[in-house]
């Protein structure tokens, strides 16, 4: 089964525009899972834009699914990473300013950077995901520098679904398959939603895990919370 992390980035986004503690982040990661999701990230950034340092602190002792931490491993990261321990930590590469990730590792170029991470978190049992693109030297190159998955950056997917959904999905498809064969997981994240997470799924049924945040969030504002954590799990469903 695929599972459902949700990304509550966004909650703390609309907490931070006013000040406060409204919306509650740690209520909405109980919340999450209360309505289904079978695990909870956060990205937390150096500027704390969203979700603050002291706020993933706050989350640990309430996710009782899993939790995902993602970010750029810098020193401070790292920190949090070890202090926290989750059950996974996804590296993406994102430079401090970006608004949102928008690429994924060339493996080869940081091989020894993201070898040495990777045995960090590793010594601590956390499980370690790289975000990759479909280039399969990058995938191969994850498995060769030691992480136990990848998660694919399915924005290009998401763009040229409405176009032609099977061009698009290909190299997705492919991507995996080569994933599976070097015996890492497989993750998927970025701009899936309740239009096209189906057919990825229907295409990559041994997806281990989709983390979605921006556009689960966004649905929640008119569909509700609960309704629509089930109708993304419906997506999902075998």
């Amino acid at each position: 089964m695929t599972k459902l992390s949700v990304n509550i980035n966004k909650i703390a986004t609309l907490r931070n525009a006013r000040g406060g503690n409204i919306p509650n982040v740690k209520t909405a990661a109980i919340n999450c899972q209360l309505f289904g999701a079978d695990g909870i990230t956060v990205h937390p950034r150096p500027d704390e834009r969203h979700i603050r340092y002291r706020d993933v602190l706050d989350i640990r002792p309430v996710v009782t699914t899993e939790f995902n931490i993602e970010g750029y491993p810098s020193e401070g990261f790292i920190d949090l990473v070890l202090s926290v321990k989750p059950e996974q930590v996804t590296l993406v590469p994102d430079a401090h300013d970006v608004i949102t990730s928008n690429a994924g590792w060339d493996t080869a170029k940081f091989r020894n950077f993201l070898t040495g991470v990777i045995a960090t978190f590793k010594g601590e049992g956390i499980r370690t995901s790289v975000f990759v693109d479909t280039t399969p030297s990058n995938i191969e190159n994850a498995a060769l520098i030691g992480a136990d998955r990848i998660e694919l950056y399915t924005e290009p997917y998401a763009t040229g679904f409405d176009e032609n959904a099977a061009e698009a999905v290909a190299p997705f498809v492919k991507a995996a398959r080569i994933a599976r064969d070097l015996n890492l997981g497989v993750n998927a994240g970025h701009d899936l939603d309740l239009e096209n997470l189906k057919y990825l799924h229907l295409n990559i049924p041994w997806l281990d895990e989709v983390s979605i945040g921006h556009a689960l969030i966004s649905d929640a504002l008119y569909l509700g919370l609960e309704n629509t954590i089930r109708m993304y799990k419906m997506q999902l469903a075998d």
